[in-house]
């Protein structure tokens, strides 16, 4: 498609024009599953210094203490939330994949729709319906412009996200088509998130605007604040700006035919999705007769270049940096037999075992290797080589997490923080739909 049909139009036309009723029951189920791992990975972040920082940091400035911040007793303003649950969902990377672009797509959507929600009246159909708007928005412009987009170092999570958050909003608001595509303008303004800062808060900042950013954008829209009538295909618009061959026909072809969320996947590991396949590999290695780490010589991690380039790490020194090294999650994997939070700790990555066991960790290409593929090589002081290919990673699109497998996840990253009634969480999303008030979700993930 050219820059002359006009995807920002029909993107913004399909939000203003679409019912609930034309959403596929599969697809608003995967909108709770997709809502139960939002609440567990929000959960599992609420407590994090990051999040202590971000909330120190807006307090002094807050309006009215409308909104909840998931997994404390403290309220703030809907913006502040939607800002602070966003970036808490977000910290540990262990939230929803979009396959193919790579988009965490609930952590700037679903925080903002919360937030919304305590401020004004809104059933649970009509938050699922937004939501699911929200996501096929992004993800259909992330499809446009990627795998361009991330290579140029753009964080696509919050890039798109915000026009995820925007167009959620704007069908809460019930904004027609002209406001809506305002709305996705002003998104377009506030688009910004560098893969150079992965490993660090400043990653987090990014997704928390993201979600501020769409409401804002939104909000604006409807009060009169007026955007470009082409903020996606436009000559200096967003991905033409961002990307160097943006494919427009990704956005606007099959519109209510095909659903994004559909694909949606789950990360079982808190790390970044490329490495879950190498994760994988590691656990099942492990588990070989005969397999001992003290008699390793070396190790080769094949897969996607995304792998290379994304995870080749070795020298980190922060759990937060570990998300995102290759070399690290190999060695506490094959050391402690898991990949979870405790693996992820600055303690972990700074273990004199771990570390020597790292620096034996190399990576190659493998540019026939799916992003969701890895092959591990572990070669023995005996010369024996131990091997195994993964082709779909646990949680993937081929490979999914069910509807129990998230229910696991909640409740084991919700443990730790007093006070949450789980039961009562995972009943009032898996019920959503016939809520009178959506809101009300959020008394369950307040201690």
């Amino acid at each position: 498609m050219t820059n002359e049909v006009g995807a920002s139009r029909a993107l913004a036309d399909f939000i203003a024009a679409a019912r609930p009723e034309d959403v596929p029951e599969r697809v608003r189920h995967e909108a709770k599953r997709s809502l139960l791992n939002f609440f567990a990975v929000a959960l599992a972040g609420a407590h994090d210094p990051v999040l202590d920082s971000a909330l120190a940091t807006l307090a002094p400035f807050a309006g009215p203490a409308t909104s909840t911040v998931v997994g404390r007793s403290a309220r703030t303003d809907a913006l502040g939330a939607a800002f602070l649950n966003a970036a808490g969902a977000n910290v540990f990377d262990y939230d929803d994949t979009h396959p193919g672009t790579v988009i965490h797509p609930t952590a700037p959507v679903a925080p903002a729709l919360f937030a919304f929600a305590e401020t004004r009246p809104m059933s649970g159909a009509d938050l699922i319906h937004a939501f699911v708007l929200g996501v096929e928005a992004e993800c259909r412009i992330g499809n446009a412009i990627s795998p361009g987009h991330y290579a140029r170092g753009w964080h696509i999570t919050s890039t798109c996200g915000v026009f995820g958050s925007a167009a959620a909003i704007a069908k809460i608001l019930k904004l027609d088509a002209r406001r809506t595509l305002d709305a996705l303008g002003n998104a377009a303004s506030q688009a910004c998130g560098l893969v150079e800062a992965l490993g660090t808060g400043a990653k987090s900042l990014g997704v928390g605007n993201s979600a501020r950013g769409g409401m804002i954008a939104a909000l604006g829209a409807a009060n009169g604040i007026g955007g470009p009538d082409r903020p996606l295909e436009g000559v200096r618009g967003f991905a033409n700006v961002t990307a160097e061959k943006p494919n427009f026909g990704k956005i606007a072809d099959g519109l209510g035919t095909t659903w994004e969320l559909a694909r949606n996947t789950y990360k079982p590991y808190p790390s970044g999705v490329v490495l879950h396949p190498v994760t994988d590999a590691c656990l099942m290695l492990r588990r070989e007769p005969g397999f001992d780490v003290a008699r390793i010589v070396s190790i080769v991690a094949s897969g996607h270049p995304l792998l290379r380039q994304r995870t080749d790490r070795p020298n980190v020194r922060t759990g937060r940096e570990a998300q995102v090294s290759l070399q690290h999650t190999v060695a506490a994997a094959l050391i402690d037999g898991a990949a979870g939070l405790a693996q992820y700790s600055d303690a972990r990555v700074n273990d004199p075992a771990v570390r020597a066991l790292s620096a034996k960790v190399s990576v190659a290409d493998d540019p026939m290797m799916p992003v969701e593929g890895a092959k591990l090589a572990i070669t023995l002081d005996d010369g024996r080589v131990l091997e195994t290919l993964v082709e779909h990673a646990l949680g993937s699109e081929k490979n999914p997490l069910s509807d129990a497998d998230i229910e696991a996840k909640l409740r084991m990253l919700a443990a730790p923080v007093a006070g949450i009634d789980v039961d009562g969480l995972i009943g009032a999303v898996w019920s959503l739909d016939t809520a009178t008030d959506a809101g009300a979700v959020m008394r369950h993930v307040r201690p």
